[in-house]
């Protein structure tokens, strides 16, 4: 999401965690799991709040929503995903911020049958699609789950991100290994890292966490958004 021409996008963020309560230490061959969490974020060099929620929908579908808010902002991204076969694959997703008085919304749809996406809203018409859909392609808010998954099953870090309008591959590598506190104890975590350009994402695992144990954003060496879980139930 981008909420202004400057601010950074949280869209393609992959969510910081660090989680405190035993309900989401689970085996990465567990299926996914209801959750509520609230974490602290540094976005716009301001501390801002938020919160994000995992909901089953009925069937194999399942509601992923995240929002953030501090003095300057308030952002909300929901995603509607399915479960495909084992294969996690956006169906919708809306993002809507409020940047002090600038409303901004756009809505995606991820028509599988047609094999294409599309956008509406305050979306440019040259990001407006339709995108062709591959086998595999997430959006950035289904990324958080995959990357936790796959990295701690051992399975390669490359995906195919449809999202705002465009596709863009993203490939993870291994950056070594970290101690990280969660719930105020330590846990041993593995760094991964992506870069594109000028871009960079930091992403930590833990073993039995459903979602990256934190993630941090950073445009020309220097931090955008960090956001790290608090507390989860």
């Amino acid at each position: 999401m981008t909420v202004a021409n400057h601010a950074p996008s949280l869209r393609g963020l992959l969510l910081s965690a660090a989680f405190a309560a035993s309900s989401m230490w689970i085996a990465p061959a567990q299926a996914l799991e209801p959750f509520t969490a609230d974490y602290e974020a540094q976005y716009m060099g301001l501390s801002a709040t938020g919160r994000m929620t995992v909901e089953p929908q009925g069937g194999n579908q399942w509601k992923y929503t995240l929002k953030i808010s501090n003095q300057m902002a308030q952002l909300t991204q929901t995603t509607l995903f399915e479960d495909n076969d084992g294969q996690w694959r956006p169906l919708s997703g809306t993002d809507a911020s409020l940047l002090l008085i600038k409303k901004i919304r756009r809505n995606a749809v991820y028509d599988w049958a047609k094999g294409e996406a599309r956008w509406s809203g305050d979306v440019k018409a040259e990001r407006a699609g339709p995108i062709a859909l591959q086998a595999g392609d997430v959006d950035g808010l289904l990324l958080n789950l995959a990357i936790a998954r796959d990295a701690l099953a051992g399975k390669p870090l490359q995906y195919r991100m449809v999202d705002e309008g465009r596709a863009k591959s993203m490939l993870f590598t291994v950056a070594g290994k970290e101690s990280i506190s969660i719930g105020g104890k330590p846990r041993q975590a593995t760094k991964l890292v992506s870069t594109s350009g000028n871009k960079q994402m930091l992403i930590w695992v833990v073993d039995g966490l459903a979602l990256p144990a934190r993630i941090l954003q950073r445009k020309d060496g220097k931090d955008d958004i960090d956001l790290k879980i608090t507390s989860v139930r």
